[in-house]
């Protein structure tokens, strides 16, 4: 690889090991947050000698800046090391696709899909794997039927989500649905209106 590439493969590869460590994310609908769960111990740092020989050369490139990460900085890059190694051929495919996706996105675009991330990130693991199953749901949904829920969602103002959001609520509670609960209108747990980086 010629020396004029070689720090744009290397930009490239850094971010898509940032991607493969992030999971699915999404947002609950507004007013729905539970409370802050307590906060979490520091996160410990990994101890490049503590790197599989095969993950020191994806991230060779951040190498000589290593001890000087935030701790949880290297445990992202060490997780999303395991987690390419462990992909195929086509989901590493995958995986620079979602980046390139990522990167097109607009910043203010980007800066929101962050901070519904970090917003993520401090949800319980039961509430967290409930947002997922959610997006799942909706992503088994006909493209038709996703596009119509996502565009009365955006045309929808607050108040009329939050009755969206307690209507379905309600056939929850009732033990009724539309063959996936939780997707009869968008907003619940995986905001079908924001695309995450895939």
């Amino acid at each position: 690889m010629d020396n004029k590439r070689r720090p744009v493969m290397l930009a490239m590869m850094m971010a898509l090991l940032l991607l493969a460590a992030t999971p699915v994310f999404a947002q609950e609908p507004p007013g729905s947050a539970p409370p802050a769960a307590p906060p979490a111990a520091p996160p410990a740092p990994v101890a490049w000698s503590n790197l599989s020989p095969e993950q020191q050369r994806l991230l060779g490139p951040v190498a000589s800046q290593w001890n000087s990460l935030p701790p949880a900085r290297q445990q992202a890059l060490a997780h999303g090391s395991e987690r390419w190694i462990a992909m195929s051929p086509a989901e590493r495919d995958q995986a620079r696709q979602r980046y390139g996706r990522w990167r097109a996105l607009p910043p203010q675009q980007r800066s929101a899909l962050r901070e519904r991330w970090q917003h993520f990130q401090t949800l319980s693991p039961a509430e967290q794997a409930r947002v997922r199953e959610n997006f799942h749901r909706f992503q088994q949904l006909p493209p038709a039927r996703r596009d119509m829920l996502r565009q009365q969602w955006r045309n929808a103002t607050p108040e009329q989500r939050q009755r969206m959001i307690q209507h379905v609520r309600e056939q929850r509670m009732r033990g009724a649905g539309m063959g996936h609960p939780g997707m009869g209108h968008p907003g619940m747990g995986a905001h079908p209106g924001v695309a995450r980086p895939h």
